[in-house]
């Protein structure tokens, strides 16, 4: 995945380290607290969501095995110094090209798209939804529209969870957009929802991640490029974080009344129509079956 360095933004917002702007950041633990948190939510049916606030909203959705392609900016975050400035620029621009292509995509069906920003964190933060921490994986609080990651999310995806690649990383900032995506389109649904409503949440926001990726390939700039590689990194990484696998990595028996954002298959299914459309009309997964 090639892109420009260096970049400025305003779709991010560094809060690391005490760079707080408007939040409270005290300090944190790593990101160790996730395995636990995933093995809870699958096994007894909970799960928070990017409707409802501060929660699983996507820790379920981004663990994941091994994913195809690879190469391009492969950083892992939390250590500091040049990889990290290499990972940050690498967000930028994928923050960027997300808020102007969903700007055009609202826009060619008479809406308006308001831009999200992503802020970056350190141990813990206050949002609009109330305090998170590392614990949490990366997350979109509806309240105040904004998407929040830690680098060291990052490093466990990569050197934990076996999906390493900058595409995989695209991938969960994609995601989280994408639920900013339905929170504007009153989509998002809220707190207390079915879990039947939240893999159709999840699902298509996995859509929206390849409506933007088709938006990326085919069309491409001087700032973003995808090739054929990151696709199938994409695919593999979707189909890596269904709940299927992830319970099957978590030595817990595979139970779909415990899910919370669909099958390996559906992900993928889900991804692939995105991506193959770059419609975000085609990502109607109400009629979705689960469960």
């Amino acid at each position: 995945m090639k892109f420009r360095r260096g970049q400025s933004s305003s779709y991010v917002d560094d809060r690391r380290g005490g760079r707080s702007r408007g939040a409270t950041i005290g300090a944190g633990g790593g990101i160790v607290g996730v395995i636990i948190a995933v093995v809870v939510a699958l096994t007894s049916g909970g799960g928070g969501g990017g409707g409802g606030g501060v929660g699983l909203d996507d820790i379920l959705g981004q663990l994941g095995g091994p994913s195809a392609g690879g190469g391009g900016a492969v950083v892992t975050g939390g250590t500091g110094g040049a990889a990290d400035d290499e990972l940050e620029d690498f967000m930028r621009a994928v923050m960027n090209d997300l808020q102007e292509t969903w700007t055009e995509l609202f826009a060619a069906d008479g809406l308006t798209y308001e831009p999200t920003t992503l802020v970056l964190f350190t141990g813990s933060v206050q949002t609009g939804c109330g305090g998170a921490t590392s614990a949490v994986g990366p997350f979109y609080c509806p309240a105040d529209r904004l998407a929040y990651i830690d680098f060291e999310f990052f490093q466990d995806l990569s050197s934990r969870f076996g999906a390493p690649g900058d595409f995989a990383q695209a991938y969960v900032i994609a995601h989280e957009v994408g639920h900013h995506v339905q929170n504007l389109l009153g989509a998002s649904g809220g707190g207390g929802r079915s879990n039947e409503d939240s893999i159709r949440i999840e699902l298509q926001a996995d859509c929206y991640a390849g409506v933007w990726a088709n938006q990326v390939f085919e069309q491409g700039d001087a700032d973003l490029e995808l090739s054929d590689g990151d696709i199938e990194e994409g695919l593999g990484a979707a189909e890596a974080v269904g709940d299927d696998r992830i319970q099957e990595q978590s030595g817990v028996d595979v139970n779909p009344e415990t899910w919370t954002h669909g099958s390996a298959e559906q992900r993928t299914e889900w991804f692939t129509t995105g991506y193959r459309s770059g419609d975000p009309d085609v990502c109607d997964t109400s009629r979705e079956q689960v469960g």
